[in-house]
């Protein structure tokens, strides 16, 4: 599959450069030269991505690893990411994919379709975009949501939120559902450590809210000394509450040192109970810690009457208390969300698939 695709987000320069205008970096590039992402680049007067067609690979995971905890709960989600990243955060945990610079690691070609029949084909609720952000690479993205949906498969971004206005709202017509990561509450968090800008994510999440049908959950890793105070932990949350209501689900996960924050401990668990607790009392109904074993921070709980709806360890689905039509069981209040009848039975698997192996007749069961 050819592998250099021509794009549309971009102009010509005073200065006869090319610019990159998908996200607020706006790269501007001579011939040959690619930008900040490393898969876009200036090529016959144009930008065009490098890596269409071409994944680092591809696996199955629980849905609630995006994570996305209102979103088909306990179903198999088929994942994948290519290379490069229009971030440069110091603390990155894909750090190995998302700042290659090497597109050897894309060892494995598919097209959207092949893409489409393989979940279907493995039993996937959904198919992913991950590892990392889908932004870069949102024409492949675009064209295996496309294929899904023909076959009833949703599409997930998994994203930092970095993209501007005219290439966000082609990209989420094409979404079912994301997850969106806030990655602090300061501009000067973003600036020295992620190298991008706070307010472009915020915006991707007010429009997300207020005009698309998308499904989406926000995360936040918290980093120890980095952005896990009470007061910045309690300013992201009135800012949801005051922008996207009380229902969008938050996540606070624990940090783990790689990249280049290796000197910085791991998260301790009391921080992520802290900022959920700061968060509920703020009105946020749905909070979570994650990347920690904490059955009581990673359930779901009414915010009318109390009662657990959905139990979880780690992945795996150990209580359901939601009626058919997605209510709560003890109070009937109605629980924002995508819900089937019943829970899936994925669990906590993690499966590593090759497509070239996958057929119809070869079906990994989803109990």
């Amino acid at each position: 599959m050819e592998s250099v695709v021509s794009t549309k987000y971009w102009h010509r320069t005073d200065d006869g450069r090319i610019q990159c205008d998908l996200c607020p970096r706006y790269c501007r590039l001579k011939e040959g030269q690619r930008g900040f992402c490393f898969v876009r680049m200036c090529q016959d007067e144009q930008v065009v991505m490098t890596t269409y067609g071409r994944s680092s690979g591809y696996c199955i995971d629980p849905i609630e690893k995006k994570p996305l905890n209102h979103f088909y709960p306990g179903t198999p989600v088929l994942s994948f990411g290519t290379a490069g990243c229009n971030l440069g955060c110091r603390f990155c945990q894909n750090w190995d994919i998302s700042k290659s610079r090497e597109i050897d690691i894309l060892a494995e070609s598919a097209s959207p379709k092949a893409i489409a029949e393989a979940a279907e084909a493995l039993g996937c609720q959904s198919v992913a975009f991950t590892y990392n952000d889908p932004v870069i690479f949102m024409e492949y993205a675009i064209d295996v949501a496309q294929a899904c949906r023909e076959r009833g498969i949703k599409a997930v971004a998994v994203t930092a939120g970095e993209i501007c206005p005219e290439p966000r709202r082609e990209f989420y017509r094409y979404m079912d559902a994301a997850n969106v990561d806030l990655k602090a509450f300061t501009e000067a968090f973003y600036q020295k450590i992620c190298f991008a800008p706070l307010g472009v994510v915020l915006e991707t999440l007010e429009y997300l809210k207020h005009e698309t049908k998308v499904w989406f959950e926000i995360t936040t890793l918290l980093i120890p000394g980095k952005n896990d105070s009470e007061k910045e932990v309690e300013a992201e949350a009135r800012w949801i509450l005051e922008h996207l209501g009380p229902d969008v689900p938050l996540h606070f996960t624990a940090f783990h040192p790689d990249f280049k924050m290796m000197d910085i401990s791991r998260t301790p668990p009391e921080t992520l109970s802290r900022s959920r607790k700061i968060a509920m009392d703020v009105g946020l109904h749905y909070v979570y810690t994650g990347n920690v074993h904490d059955h009581s921070g990673s359930s779901t709980y009414c915010p009318k009457c109390g009662e657990i709806l959905i139990g979880r360890d780690w992945y795996v689905l150990s209580e359901w208390n939601l009626r058919p039509d997605g209510r709560c069981g003890n109070c009937d209040l109605l629980i924002p969300g995508v819900f089937e009848a019943k829970p899936g039975t994925w669990g906590a698997k993690r499966v590593p698939v090759r497509l070239n192996e996958v057929s119809p007749v070869h079906k990994t069961s989803t109990n």
